[in-house]
C-alpha cells in the first residue's frame, strides 16, 4: 500500500548525520508539524536539525487526505461540549491562523493548492440532529457556516449538509519539499533514517534569549541509534510522543483509517465532503498524471483491535465503485491519527518538570491546520512568547468528562493487555500461515508472531517493545499492530510508528 502523495512525491534529500553536533533546536519527526516548526525556528536564527526515523512524510503527513479545512466533522460541538464556547473560539482562531500560514507559504514557494467548498453531510435523522449541533457550535465559534438541504453535484441523496466556503486542499509532500528547501536555505539540516530513542539532561534551568536559542542550563542530549547530538530545545513531532514521561500515551486513542484513489468516468464532485454518520466517508479530488482523480477515505477503527482490516479497505472500494460506476482503483493506503481525551490537541511542554522538551499530538484527524497551529505556538514558547489563542486552547485542564474518557480508554487498554496475553499463550502451531496472513502462537511461554509475506515466513516476538502489549496482525498492511497505544511494526519486526522506539526481537 502506497499513498498517491508518496507515489508522486518530489525528491527530498537527506543530509548526513553528525554525532556530537550541537544545535539550538532539534526536531524529532519530519512531518508537517516538525518541518514547519523547524522553518519557523530557523527564521528566528536558530541552528536547527530535523531527525526522522524513516523518510520525510512517511507516517501521517504522507498518508493524510490533506484537507486544509476549518470545517472538521464533529470537532466544534465536541470542543464546546467539553470546554465551552471560549475554548471553541480559540480553536477556530488557531485553525484559521494555521490555514492562513500554510496557504501563504504555498503561494510564496510556488506550491499549487486548490480552493474548495467544504461540506459535512448527513444521511440519517440522527445525523441531522448531530449536524445541527455542529452548525450551532461552529457559528458561535466564528465560522461562516450555512445549512443546505441538497448538494447537486453528489451522485447520492443526502438529508442535509453544513457548508463552509473557500477552504483548500493540498499535495502534502509538495509542501514538505518546500519546507525542507527553506530549512536548508536557512542553514538547517534534515536527516532521515535516524531513530531518536531518548532525550536526557532536562534538569538544567532554561534561559533562552529571544530568537537566539541560548540556554543558561545544561544542553539536552538527544540519543539516537546512530549517536548523540545536543540541543537547547527538543520538539517531539512524532504523531504520539516517543517519550513516556508526559504520560500522553494514556490520554490518546490511536485510530487507523483508510483512503483510496480512483479514476472516475464523467464528472467528479469538486467539493470536499465528510459524512457525519458512520461509517465515515470522505471525498476530495486530486490530480495524478494530468488527470483528475477522486480520493475516498473512511472506515476508521482502533489500532490493533480490528480482526480483518483488509475488509475495511475492501468495503471502501466496494462503496466507491457502487456509488461511482466505472471507478477504477489506482492507490490505496492507510493513516494513523490520535484522538485526545479532551477533544483539543496536547501542545506544549512534555511535562511540568521538563521545560525544554515540547510535544504536539492529538490532532484527531485534522492535522493540516492543527500541525501548523502547533508549530506556531511551540515556536512562540521557545522564543519566550505565546500566541493569544494558545493560552486558552492548550492550557492544562481535565474536565470531568475528559477524566471519565481517560479512565475508559485505559480500562480498555487493560482488557486488551490481559486478553492478548491469554490468547497468545493458548495457541500453538507449526504450520506457516498462508500468504499475507499472520498469527500469534506460544513458544516457550512467550507470544511469537508468525507471518508469511512475499513468500517468506518470519517469526518475531509478538510483545510490543513499548509497554508489553501482545500484537495483532493487520492483514491490510501486513504489519504487527499494538492494541494498547498504537505502536506498529513491519512483518520482520522493524518499528514503523507509535510510542515504541525498539524493534521486535526476531525468533
Amino acid at each position: 500500500m502506497k499513498s498517491l502523495w508518496l507515489d508522486t512525491a518530489p525528491d527530498i534529500a537527506s543530509d548526513s548525520y553528525e554525532p556530537g553536533a550541537e544545535y539550538d533546536s532539534v526536531i524529532v519527526g519530519a512531518g508537517i508539524t516538525g518541518l514547519t516548526t523547524a522553518v519557523l525556528l530557523a527564521r528566528a536564527g536558530h541552528r536547527v536539525a530535523v531527525l526522522e526515523a524513516r523518510s520525510t512524510g512517511a507516517v501521517t503527513t504522507g498518508n493524510t487526505t490533506a484537507k486544509v479545512s476549518l470545517l472538521q466533522g464533529r470537532q466544534m460541538s465536541g470542543i464546546t461540549s467539553h470546554h465551552g464556547a471560549e475554548t471553541a473560539r480559540a480553536y477556530v482562531d488557531a485553525q484559521r491562523e494555521g490555514q492562513s500560514w500554510l496557504l501563504r507559504f504555498c503561494e510564496e514557494h510556488g506550491i499549487d493548492y486548490q480552493r474548495r467548498d467544504a461540506y459535512t453531510y448527513a444521511n440519517t435523522g440522527k445525523g441531522i440532529e448531530d449536524l445541527k449541533k455542529e452548525l450551532e457550535a461552529s457559528a458561535e465559534a466564528g465560522l461562516g457556516v450555512e445549512f443546505v438541504d441538497t448538494v447537486a453535484e453528489l451522485p447520492f441523496p443526502i438529508a442535509g449538509a453544513i457548508r463552509l466556503p473557500d477552504q483548500a486542499q493540498i499535495h502534502p509532500l509538495q509542501v514538505l519539499a518546500g519546507l525542507a528547501m527553506e530549512l536548508r536555505e536557512r542553514g538547517g539540516v534534515l536527516v532521515e533514517r535516524v531513530r531518536v530513542t531518548n532525550v536526557t539532561g532536562t534538569r538544567g534551568t532554561s534561559g533562552s534569549k529571544q530568537g537566539a536559542g541560548g540556554s543558561a542550563g545544561r544542553k539536552l542530549t538527544v540519543h539516537a541509534e546512530a549517536g548523540q547530538v545536543t540541543a537547547d530545545h527538543v520538539v517531539l513531532a512524532t504523531g504520539t510522543p516517543i517519550l513516556n514521561r508526559g504520560g500522553h500515551f494514556g490520554l490518546l486513542k490511536p485510530q487507523r483509517s483508510y483512503a483510496t484513489a480512483f479514476t472516475v468516468p464523467g464528472q467528479i464532485p469538486e467539493g470536499m465532503y465528510l459524512s457525519i454518520d458512520s461509517p465515515a466517508r470522505s471525498l476530495r479530488t486530486a490530480e495524478n498524471a494530468g488527470r483528475q482523480v477522486l480520493i475516498v477515505g473512511g472506515n476508521g477503527h482502533s489500532v490493533g483491535r480490528q480482526h480483518h482490516t483488509k475488509g475495511q479497505l475492501e468495503d471502501l472500494v466496494r462503496w466507491t465503485q457502487n456509488t461511482f460506476p466505472g471507478a477504477e482503483l489506482t492507490h490505496s493506503w492507510s493513516a494513523q491519527d490520535y484522538e485526545p481525551a479532551g477533544a483539543v490537541p496536547y501542545v506544549g511542554k512534555l511535562s511540568f518538570a521538563e521545560d525544554r522538551i515540547y510535544v504536539a499530538t492529538g490532532y484527531n484527524k485534522w492535522g493540516m491546520t492543527n500541525s501548523v497551529a502547533a508549530a506556531l505556538s511551540l515556536t512562540s514558547l521557545i522564543l519566550e512568547g505565546a500566541k493569544p489563542w494558545a493560552r486558552e486552547l492548550y492550557k492544562t485542564r481535565v474536565a470531568p468528562q475528559d477524566a471519565f474518557s481517560t479512565v475508559q480508554t485505559n480500562a480498555s487498554v487493560g482488557v486488551e493487555l490481559v486478553s492478548g496475553w491469554l490468547s497468545g499463550l493458548v495457541r500453538t502451531s507449526e504450520t506457516a500461515p498462508p500468504e499475507g496472513q499472520g498469527t500469534v502462537v506460544r513458544d516457550n511461554a512467550r507470544p511469537v508472531g508468525v507471518s508469511t509475506v512475499d513468500g517468506t515466513t518470519r517469526r518475531v516476538s509478538a510483545v510490543c517493545t513499548h509497554l508489553g502489549g501482545v500484537l495483532s496482525w493487520n492483514d491490510a498492511e501486513c504489519t504487527w499492530d499494538c492494541p494498547l497505544h498504537g505502536s506498529r511494526f513491519s512483518a520482520d519486526g522493524a518499528v514503523l510508528e507509535g510510542p515504541a522506539t525498539r524493534d521486535l526481537d526476531r525468533k
